[in-house]
């Protein structure tokens, strides 16, 4: 195609995309021109693919337009063989991401779809979906079946058309691969690869089994949720966002759709792939090179008004799209009756006050909705703890706040040096002073004619008993408190949506009390069912040599790349078995005592012990937030070793008997756990 003829083409997109031909007349006016230079069917859809990227077409103006090249370079190809001519289907085939001579159109290869195998490896049995970027099949991985897998399904990621024919598709492709690895968050899908068939490029990630959140809203009959049934899904999808937030990335295409609730009962948000991020790139070239977001892909009953403005992406555009599902989750309706963020706004549009909210949530909910990004919600944070503002005082009072997105991978890991007991018995700690309530005075009689006169007020009286059943109230929490002269000073692991502030101000409301202070880590709803586990037997409200110790080795629990695990942990004054366990981030747990390399976990009584010494333990990507938990028991929880590294929810399932009748038969306080909690990232 001469040089006047690619600039002619472009005018006449640009004629197109600024309003000055209508779809039907785009296309005819696009068939005339490419009949004016047949010979160069590659170039006019290069040009097409760039301007598409700059500016996006409709959707099915953009598949017609490219049927028309296919369609011209099927006509020039009909000498050619079967082999090496351009497919074309009802729907669309696909274009090769570089051309094998210049100004030629590559043939293509029959696309992909149900029944076809790739790699020779995966068969595409059920298409589950079409994404901004591809479509998704539920596919057998042969290689698994080989192996007698019990899960030998994985879903596959083929990219469309629109992405198929660009030139940077494999580079498109990589970097979703790359994102979403880095994204390794048990309530974001996880992305195991992409990798190649011929001209076919495809992403491999887990097969989720349920339904997505658009499935649920448009059910017959959907009115709303309950808040105790909803508060699980909206923690869920709070977290994923709140994670690929902290690490640099907006979503920019988060609704219902992109939201899936597995048959387990969890949370994944899915589809990454316009993720756009809001930090500077480690490699400029991300930037420049390609970037998926400028191919388009938001929805517009979801974005923000600033993705509509193509301002740079927010944090607070994926809070605004959170607030729409989240009152759509509770409500059955869209705040703003499924108008463009822009359409609300210019007809002034107010989302009515959901009858099930309280104040303090409605506020939340009012602020993320927010037309101006100035005024919305900051942070997912913020949101969450807004939401699950509930009053504290009983557990009968309380919404459960109960899922989350369990974070990062697990930090590698390679071998276990050795595991030495080193004697040296710890002193008793002195027992925490308490002091009980006094009995209320009955009053005695008055006489009928006798005026009554208000007795003085009873002075308010301190009781610790008070102090441990706020804090026992407290959900997703590790909490211990000790007082002097009526000030509290409580330690250990607080929920974020409760934060320290709102536990300070509930304390501070106790009788009595005359100070708090808090001195926690943040624990993520993530960690909930790990906190629940382990809270009848956590050290931090133990007295005496019934409580065992696990610390980190250093002053920061920060660990990066390649830095080594060290572990000091002290057992109880009696003879006990030790079980000590990495939570990691993405939903699996790798025993490190016992385990093949240390199968001795019997200890004797107040002792001490050091793990990881010499870098037998040592942090690698992905990284994340993740726990190291400390189980010492009266006797062996299992009968022989469970496998090096499993699911937490199998885990803790598996505990959870063995655990009751140790509790039942010797008494809990037999049975004691401890907490790390590490921080781990890149150099």
């Amino acid at each position: 195609m001469s040089g006047r003829a690619v600039t002619s083409l472009k005018d006449l997109i640009r004629k197109f995309q600024n309003g000055g031909l209508s779809d039907d007349e785009f296309v005819a006016s696009f068939e005339t021109a490419l009949a004016q230079d047949p010979t160069s069917p590659s170039q006019a859809a290069r040009v097409v693919i760039e301007e598409n990227t700059r500016f996006p077409f409709p959707p099915a103006v953009y598949a017609e337009v490219m049927r028309r090249i296919e369609r011209r370079s099927a006509t020039r190809y009909e000498g050619v063989t079967e082999a090496t001519r351009m497919a074309s289907g009802p729907q669309t085939g696909s274009l090769y991401a570089t051309s094998p001579e210049a100004g030629t159109l590559p043939p293509a290869a029959h696309a992909k779809g149900v029944g076809d195998t790739l790699n020779g490896r995966f068969v595409l049995e059920e298409c589950l979906g079409v994404g901004g970027m591809g479509t998704v099949y539920k596919a057998l991985d042969l290689r698994k079946l080989e192996a007698s897998d019990r899960k030998p399904y994985i879903a596959i990621k083929v990219l469309n058309l629109q992405f198929s024919g660009h030139p940077k598709s494999l580079i498109a492709l990589q970097r979703e691969a790359r994102k979403a690895q880095t994204l390794a968050h048990r309530n974001i899908v996880t992305v195991y690869d992409f990798d190649r068939d011929g001209p076919v490029v495809f992403l491999t990630m887990e097969y989720l089994s349920g339904n997505s959140l658009n499935h649920v809203l448009k059910a017959p009959g959907f009115s709303g949720m309950p808040m105790a049934r909803a508060m699980p899904i909206i923690n869920g999808m709070g977290n994923a966002l709140a994670y690929a937030h902290e690490r640099g990335f907006v979503h920019c295409d988060f609704k219902p759709a992109n939201v899936f609730l597995t048959d387990s009962g969890e949370v994944k948000v899915i589809d990454f792939g316009i993720a756009r991020g809001f930090l500077p790139p480690a490699d400029e070239s991300d930037r420049t090179v390609f970037d998926p977001g400028s191919l388009g892909g938001m929805t517009p009953a979801y974005a923000s008004p600033e993705m509509f403005e193509h301002r740079e992406p927010d944090p607070r555009d994926d809070i605004y799209a959170l607030a729409c599902v989240t009152y759509e989750l509770i409500t059955g309706k869209h705040p703003y009756q499924r108008m463009s963020a822009n359409q609300a706004r210019e007809a002034g549009v107010k989302p009515p006050q959901p009858p099930q909210l309280s104040r303090t949530q409605w506020k939340t909910m009012r602020e993320a909705l927010s037309l101006d990004r100035a005024t919305r919600t900051p942070t997912v944070a913020r949101f969450l703890h807004g939401m699950s503002a509930v009053p504290m005082t009983t557990p009968s009072q309380r919404s459960p706040v109960m899922i989350g997105g369990v974070a990062a991978v697990l930090a590698g890991v390679s071998a276990i040096g050795y595991y030495a007991w080193h004697v040296q018995r710890q002193p008793a700690a002195p027992p925490a002073e308490t002091r009980a309530e006094a009995p209320a005075t009955p009053s005695a009689p008055v006489p009928a004619a006798t005026p009554v006169t208000p007795a003085p007020a009873r002075p308010a009286v301190f009781s610790m008993a008070d102090v441990t059943r706020a804090l026992a109230a407290v959900p997703c929490s590790l909490l211990s408190a000790s007082e002097k002269a009526h000030t509290l000073r409580v330690r250990g692991f607080l929920a974020e949506s409760v934060g320290q502030a709102r536990l300070r101000e509930q304390l501070a409301a106790l009788p009595g009390v005359k100070g708090v202070t808090v001195e926690t880590q943040p624990f993520a709803a993530d960690k909930c069912d790990v906190a629940k586990l382990v809270a009848p037997y956590w050290s931090g409200n133990r007295e005496g040599g019934s409580a065992s110790s696990l610390r980190l080795r250093g002053k920061s629990s920060q660990l990066t790349d390649g830095s080594p695990l060290v572990l000091e942990l002290r057992t109880p004054a009696q003879e006990s078995y030790v079980y000590v366990d990495y939570f990691a981030a993405d939903g699996k747990v790798a025993h490190m005592v016992p385990s093949s390399r240390v199968s001795a976990h019997q200890a004797p009584a107040g002792h001490q012990a050091t793990i990881g010494e010499g870098g037998a333990w040592v942090v690698s990507a992905p990284f994340g937030t993740e726990l190291v938990v400390l189980l010492t028991t009266p006797v062996p929880l299992f009968e022989g070793r469970r496998t090096e590294v499993e699911g937490q929810q199998d885990y803790l399932r598996a505990l959870e008997r063995p655990l009751a009748q140790m509790a039942r038969t010797y008494g809990s306080d037999r049975i004691s756990a401890d907490v790390v909690q590490i921080s781990t990232r890149a150099r």
